[in-house]
Protein backbone atom coordinates (compact mmCIF):
# COMPACT_ATOMS: atom_id res chain seq x y z
CA UNK A 1 0.00 0.00 0.00
CA UNK A 2 2.66 2.60 0.76
CA UNK A 3 4.32 1.81 -2.74
CA UNK A 4 0.95 2.75 -4.18
CA UNK A 5 -0.08 5.81 -2.36
CA UNK A 6 4.19 6.90 -1.98
CA UNK A 7 3.42 11.10 -1.37
CA UNK A 8 0.76 10.12 1.17
CA UNK A 9 1.82 11.78 4.44
CA UNK A 10 2.85 10.08 7.00
CA UNK A 11 2.27 10.67 10.62
CA UNK A 12 4.46 10.54 13.81
CA UNK A 13 2.39 7.54 14.88
CA UNK A 14 4.13 5.75 11.21
CA UNK A 15 7.38 6.62 11.89
CA UNK A 16 7.70 5.41 15.61
CA UNK A 17 6.49 2.28 14.07
CA UNK A 18 8.85 2.23 11.95
CA UNK A 19 11.65 3.40 14.94
CA UNK A 20 10.33 0.19 16.66
CA UNK A 21 11.21 -2.08 13.40
CA UNK A 22 14.44 -1.08 14.12
CA UNK A 23 15.19 -1.32 17.55
CA UNK A 24 14.23 -4.77 16.95
CA UNK A 25 16.56 -4.95 14.32
CA UNK A 26 19.20 -3.97 16.41
CA UNK A 27 18.36 -6.20 19.33
CA UNK A 28 18.20 -9.03 17.05
CA UNK A 29 21.55 -8.46 15.21
CA UNK A 30 20.10 -7.57 11.76
CA UNK A 31 21.50 -4.11 12.21
CA UNK A 32 24.50 -3.10 13.46
CA UNK A 33 24.66 0.24 15.56
CA UNK A 34 25.80 2.94 12.40
CA UNK A 35 23.12 1.01 10.38
CA UNK A 36 20.82 1.44 13.42
CA UNK A 37 21.75 5.15 14.07
CA UNK A 38 21.20 6.44 9.90
CA UNK A 39 18.02 4.93 9.68
CA UNK A 40 16.91 6.36 12.65
CA UNK A 41 17.76 9.68 11.57
CA UNK A 42 15.94 8.80 8.48
CA UNK A 43 13.11 7.41 10.04
CA UNK A 44 12.54 10.96 12.08
CA UNK A 45 13.38 13.08 9.04
CA UNK A 46 10.39 11.31 6.73
CA UNK A 47 7.79 13.38 5.60
CA UNK A 48 5.85 10.64 3.43
CA UNK A 49 4.91 6.77 3.33
CA UNK A 50 7.47 6.68 -0.11
CA UNK A 51 10.04 8.31 2.57
CA UNK A 52 9.71 5.35 5.13
CA UNK A 53 9.15 2.53 3.03
CA UNK A 54 13.02 1.71 1.95
CA UNK A 55 13.72 2.24 5.41
CA UNK A 56 12.65 -1.43 6.68
CA UNK A 57 12.29 -3.20 3.09
CA UNK A 58 14.74 -5.71 3.49
CA UNK A 59 14.61 -6.35 7.57
CA UNK A 60 10.78 -8.50 7.85
CA UNK A 61 11.70 -11.87 8.18
CA UNK A 62 11.41 -14.69 11.21
CA UNK A 63 9.58 -12.39 14.31
CA UNK A 64 9.83 -9.28 12.64
CA UNK A 65 7.14 -7.78 10.25
CA UNK A 66 6.71 -4.85 7.95
CA UNK A 67 5.26 -1.39 9.98
CA UNK A 68 1.96 -1.63 8.70
CA UNK A 69 0.68 1.72 7.38
CA UNK A 70 -2.77 3.15 8.98
CA UNK A 71 -5.16 4.94 6.46
CA UNK A 72 -7.41 5.94 9.09
CA UNK A 73 -5.05 7.77 11.42
CA UNK A 74 -5.60 8.71 14.70
CA UNK A 75 -4.46 11.44 17.08
CA UNK A 76 -1.42 11.26 19.50
CA UNK A 77 -2.73 11.52 22.77
CA UNK A 78 -6.55 12.11 23.81
CA UNK A 79 -8.34 9.75 22.28
CA UNK A 80 -9.71 10.30 19.02
CA UNK A 81 -10.32 12.51 16.55
CA UNK A 82 -14.53 12.25 16.81
CA UNK A 83 -14.30 11.90 20.79
CA UNK A 84 -12.50 15.57 20.79
CA UNK A 85 -15.15 17.33 18.53
CA UNK A 86 -17.35 18.19 21.48
CA UNK A 87 -20.13 20.69 20.57
CA UNK A 88 -21.43 23.08 23.11
CA UNK A 89 -19.93 26.76 23.74
CA UNK A 90 -16.22 26.29 24.53
CA UNK A 91 -14.30 26.69 27.79
CA UNK A 92 -12.73 30.56 27.02
CA UNK A 93 -13.42 32.23 24.06
CA UNK A 94 -11.52 35.35 24.66
CA UNK A 95 -7.63 35.72 25.59
CA UNK A 96 -6.47 39.31 26.31
CA UNK A 97 -2.67 40.38 26.69
CA UNK A 98 -1.96 44.06 27.96
CA UNK A 99 1.49 44.50 29.12
CA UNK A 100 1.48 41.04 30.89
CA UNK A 101 0.01 37.79 29.12
CA UNK A 102 -2.87 35.01 28.92
CA UNK A 103 -1.88 31.05 28.68
CA UNK A 104 -4.73 28.35 27.49
CA UNK A 105 -3.63 24.89 27.27
CA UNK A 106 -4.13 21.34 29.02
CA UNK A 107 -7.48 20.06 28.61
CA UNK A 108 -9.99 23.12 27.60
CA UNK A 109 -12.67 23.46 24.53
CA UNK A 110 -11.53 25.48 21.75
CA UNK A 111 -14.93 27.57 20.86
CA UNK A 112 -16.15 27.72 17.21
CA UNK A 113 -14.49 31.63 17.45
CA UNK A 114 -11.95 32.36 19.94
CA UNK A 115 -10.61 35.87 19.59
CA UNK A 116 -7.37 37.35 21.06
CA UNK A 117 -5.96 40.74 21.65
CA UNK A 118 -2.03 41.32 22.36
CA UNK A 119 -0.63 44.62 23.25
CA UNK A 120 2.53 45.31 24.64
CA UNK A 121 1.99 41.45 26.24
CA UNK A 122 1.64 38.13 25.16
CA UNK A 123 -0.21 35.08 24.33
CA UNK A 124 -0.18 31.41 23.91
CA UNK A 125 -2.74 29.01 23.31
CA UNK A 126 -1.75 25.34 22.84
CA UNK A 127 -5.04 23.04 21.08
CA UNK A 128 -2.42 19.93 21.67
CA UNK A 129 -4.94 18.30 24.75
CA UNK A 130 -7.90 20.33 24.26
CA UNK A 131 -11.34 19.67 22.82
CA UNK A 132 -13.17 21.46 20.07
CA UNK A 133 -16.76 22.68 20.25
CA UNK A 134 -16.59 22.31 16.11
CA UNK A 135 -14.70 20.54 13.31
CA UNK A 136 -13.96 23.57 12.08
CA UNK A 137 -12.80 26.52 14.53
CA UNK A 138 -11.20 30.02 13.94
CA UNK A 139 -8.65 31.55 16.16
CA UNK A 140 -8.71 35.84 15.50
CA UNK A 141 -5.45 37.54 17.02
CA UNK A 142 -4.74 41.09 17.34
CA UNK A 143 -1.33 41.81 18.03
CA UNK A 144 -0.15 45.15 18.42
CA UNK A 145 3.38 45.76 19.93
CA UNK A 146 3.06 42.06 21.37
CA UNK A 147 2.84 38.44 20.01
CA UNK A 148 0.39 35.67 19.88
CA UNK A 149 1.46 31.74 19.76
CA UNK A 150 -0.47 29.15 18.63
CA UNK A 151 0.60 25.61 19.46
CA UNK A 152 -1.07 22.55 17.27
CA UNK A 153 -1.09 18.56 17.59
CA UNK A 154 0.11 16.72 14.50
CA UNK A 155 -2.99 15.79 12.00
CA UNK A 156 -4.93 19.19 12.48
CA UNK A 157 -5.14 20.95 9.44
CA UNK A 158 -3.63 24.78 9.44
CA UNK A 159 -5.36 27.56 7.41
CA UNK A 160 -3.86 31.13 8.07
CA UNK A 161 -5.11 34.23 6.69
CA UNK A 162 -3.65 36.87 8.92
CA UNK A 163 -2.33 40.40 7.73
CA UNK A 164 1.17 41.94 8.82
CA UNK A 165 2.09 45.90 9.07
CA UNK A 166 5.45 46.04 10.15
CA UNK A 167 4.91 42.73 11.78
CA UNK A 168 4.44 38.71 10.55
CA UNK A 169 1.98 36.31 10.58
CA UNK A 170 3.49 32.31 10.38
CA UNK A 171 2.42 30.66 7.74
CA UNK A 172 4.90 27.58 8.15
CA UNK A 173 2.20 25.17 9.19
CA UNK A 174 0.07 25.60 6.16
CA UNK A 175 -0.34 23.08 3.68
CA UNK A 176 -0.02 20.15 5.67
CA UNK A 177 -2.99 17.40 5.45
CA UNK A 178 -5.11 17.05 7.77
CA UNK A 179 -6.20 13.62 9.66
CA UNK A 180 -9.55 12.15 8.48
CA UNK A 181 -12.06 13.62 10.94
CA UNK A 182 -9.46 16.18 12.45
CA UNK A 183 -10.47 19.52 13.37
CA UNK A 184 -9.43 22.75 10.90
CA UNK A 185 -7.97 25.83 12.23
CA UNK A 186 -8.34 28.81 11.15
CA UNK A 187 -6.29 31.53 12.74
CA UNK A 188 -7.02 35.28 11.31
CA UNK A 189 -6.40 38.83 12.49
CA UNK A 190 -3.69 41.12 12.07
CA UNK A 191 -0.59 42.07 13.55
CA UNK A 192 1.48 45.59 14.20
CA UNK A 193 4.28 45.77 15.01
CA UNK A 194 3.63 42.34 16.23
CA UNK A 195 3.86 38.67 15.14
CA UNK A 196 1.33 35.28 15.34
CA UNK A 197 3.65 32.18 15.40
CA UNK A 198 2.09 28.98 14.80
CA UNK A 199 3.81 25.60 15.88
CA UNK A 200 3.64 21.96 15.33
CA UNK A 201 4.15 19.89 18.58
CA UNK A 202 3.50 16.63 20.02
CA UNK A 203 1.90 16.47 23.59
CA UNK A 204 4.13 16.36 26.49
CA UNK A 205 3.24 13.10 27.25
CA UNK A 206 3.88 11.88 23.92
CA UNK A 207 7.15 13.46 24.14
CA UNK A 208 7.74 12.01 27.28
CA UNK A 209 6.87 8.51 26.04
CA UNK A 210 8.91 8.69 23.34
CA UNK A 211 12.16 9.85 25.79
CA UNK A 212 11.80 7.07 27.88
CA UNK A 213 11.52 4.50 25.11
CA UNK A 214 14.64 5.72 24.04
CA UNK A 215 16.29 5.98 27.16
CA UNK A 216 15.43 2.51 27.74
CA UNK A 217 16.65 1.05 24.02
CA UNK A 218 19.74 2.88 24.98
CA UNK A 219 19.70 1.15 28.73
CA UNK A 220 19.41 -2.53 26.68
CA UNK A 221 22.07 -1.91 24.50
CA UNK A 222 24.49 -0.48 27.25
CA UNK A 223 23.61 -3.76 28.84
Amino acid sequence: MTDDLPELRASDADRERVAEVLRDALAEGRLDMAEFEERLDATYQARTYGELAPITRDLPGAGVSAPAVSMVKQPVGGGSWAERVVGGEGTSRWGVAIMGGFQRKGRWTVPRVFNSVAFWGGGELDLREANFAEHEVVINCVAIMGGVDVIVPPGVEVVVRGIGIMGGFDHSQEGVLGDPGAPRVIIQGFAFWGGVGVTRKLPKAERQRLKAERREARGELDS
